[in-house]
């Protein structure tokens, strides 16, 4: 029916293979002030993907990508182009698997993602701050020493991958109604909207991203996918959403299963983190946080629902950071 989608059944294959190296995270409910919880007919839960191995989503594409590579293929190595989070999750991946990962990474990566993706075992290549700078490294690199690349979004095995999250979500709340997630360059987003969309046409399902990496939201809006410069979309603190353009399959994805996409404030993105440790005691990245933000902040341009989910995609964010934005004046 969905030609070039991934499926069901493709989405379970997914969830089985990847079992054994990533966790089903729980849904943790939220009552969030004003929001959700007793008398306001609204509840709202949130996808801990931050308690994931690498304390991100991306394990589950990365592991269902390298589960499916051939033994010449593992023995060949594998390298990925990734500000972090991808990169952690190839790098663990990998070493489940016995085989080499070299990571292609800006320079203005995030130091606890880095130091955590050497911890894994995996060498870190650093180049510019623009992801096609990350893009042209690595096929310089495959070129030289035949490695296999595991792409950060624009791939199927890694958006079936990714779609074990909705698949979850819609297990554990039959009867969600509306579903946030982060996007960038489209993965989760993609992969959630095809699980949820697919098992449950009725609910809804909105991706959120920072306004300054907006590139997403106006490729939505346009019906065609638009690129912005590295020097726009890396002023936002949501690292993990600095992507210059969705990938061309996640995109397909995104029209065919996507309602919506919600820009974003830094102030909410750092709001809406203070919100959810004090709710919920979850540790969000700014990435992780920008679901959450837009049930707090844009409840005008969402559906109405009984029942909401938003993804908290991951929790790698720096101490001193969460330090800053917990401690500072949220008036």
């Amino acid at each position: 029916m969905n030609e070039g989608l991934v499926s069901v059944a493709e989405i379970r294959a997914a969830a089985a293979r990847i079992a054994g190296v990533a966790m089903k995270t729980p849904l943790v409910e939220a009552a969030f002030s004003g929001l959700s919880g007793w008398g306001t007919g609204k509840r709202i839960w949130l996808k801990a993907e931050s308690l994931q191995p690498i304390g991100a989503f991306k394990i589950r594409g990365a592991a269902n990508k390298i589960l499916q590579l051939t033994p010449d293929e593992i023995a060949r190595g594998v390298i990925t182009y990734s500000s972090g989070n991808h990169a952690q999750g190839v790098a663990y991946a990998a070493r489940e698997v016995g085989a080499k990962a070299v990571i292609v990474m800006p320079s203005n990566a995030p130091a606890i993602k880095r130091a955590a993706t050497l911890a894994l075992g995996a060498e870190v290549v650093d180049v510019g701050l623009a992801s096609s700078e990350r893009l042209a490294k690595a096929e310089e690199l495959v070129r030289e020493h035949g490695y296999v690349v595991i792409p950060p979004y624009d791939d199927e095995q890694i958006i079936a991958g990714q779609a074990t999250c909705g698949l979850e979500i819609v297990e554990a709340l039959p009867d969600v109604d509306l579903v946030l997630s982060p996007v960038s360059g489209g993965g989760l987003l993609s992969g959630v909207a095809a699980a949820v969309k697919q098992l449950r046409p009725e609910a809804k399902v909105f991706g959120v991203e920072p306004e300054l990496a907006g590139d997403t939201a106006e490729s939505f809006r346009t019906g065609a996918i638009v690129t912005w410069g590295a020097e726009l979309t890396s002023r936002t603190i949501a690292d993990g959403l600095r992507t210059q353009s969705v990938g061309v399959r996640n995109f397909a994805h995104i029209q065919a299963f996507v309602d919506g996409i919600i820009t974003v404030t830094e102030a909410e993105i750092r709001a809406a983190m203070r919100a959810i440790v004090a709710a919920t005691r979850l540790v969000p990245e700014p990435s992780g946080a920008v679901a959450a933000a837009a049930l707090l902040f844009h409840a005008s341009e969402l559906p109405p629902y009984k029942k909401a989910v938003a993804v908290v995609s991951g929790g790698n964010v720096d101490p001193r950071l969460l330090a800053e934005v917990l401690t500072e004046n949220a008036g």
